[in-house]
């Protein structure tokens, strides 16, 4: 089940629409009051979430949603008007799994929706990595830099984690854009540099770890090409 948030009934009724077509099962609510009545019964798969909402903004939704031990990990995508750079990182900061501005492809929403719905449903246990002042271990969420935690998001993490399962491993945009958002690459390079630099500005001294290839990509150990 997916649940949509979204008070623009025209749009909320063609997003579900389109889902359950698709063999998605959705329901769509108008108010973020009715979407809680709905939690309070089922826990879906996955959350379609609009910003500007009657009642509640949905970045306040997200959080409630991120600091609760039953919906924390709960795939949520924003769906918004909010388009900016600033927005989508706003947006992926609070804990979104993808930010899509409005208008959007419905296509491609529903290929973003089972990319994020496969990655969910097939996370596994991975071993603990060491390098240098870093420790990362993924099973339990935990990153820590000469023994002091540091907090990521997801999708920071997920992209951590990917380059340290790789070491060595020149990974391109598109290739980390596939992994780990689930989606292919089509000349917009910012999601990928705007996390890389915000990893490395978290990470603090182990930041430099991450290296930039020139012309490629990133790869974690090893020297900069």
């Amino acid at each position: 089940m997916i649940y949509l948030v979204e008070d623009d009934e025209n749009i909320r009724e063609l997003v579900t629409y389109t889902l359950n077509s698709q063999g998605l099962e959705a329901e769509g609510f108008a108010r973020p009051s009715d979407f809680w009545d709905a939690m309070s019964v089922s826990v879906p798969s996955l959350v379609l979430l609009d910003i500007m909402l009657p009642e509640e903004d949905g970045l306040s939704i997200l959080k409630k949603l991120r600091t609760s031990r039953d919906t924390k990990k709960l795939p949520v995508i924003m769906l918004t008007a909010k388009g900016s750079e600033y927005d989508t990182v706003l947006g992926l900061d609070n804990g979104a799994d993808d930010y899509i501005p409005k208008p959007f492809r419905m296509m491609e929403l529903i290929s973003r929706i089972r990319a994020l719905l496969r990655r969910s449903q097939e996370q596994e246990k991975i071993p603990e990595y060491r390098l240098g002042s870093l420790y990362v271990c993924p099973s339990r969420h935990i990153v820590r830099v000469d023994g002091t935690e540091i907090i990521l998001t997801l999708k920071e993490f997920e992209l951590l984690c990917l380059l340290l399962s790789e070491q060595e491993t020149v990974f391109t945009r598109a290739q980390l854009l596939d992994r780990i958002w689930g989606y292919e690459f089509d000349g917009e390079s910012r999601t990928i540099d705007v996390h890389v630099r915000t990893l490395r500005q978290k990470l603090g001294s182990a930041g430099d770890c991450i290296k930039t290839v020139r012309g490629v990509g990133y790869k974690i150990g090893g020297k900069t090409a």
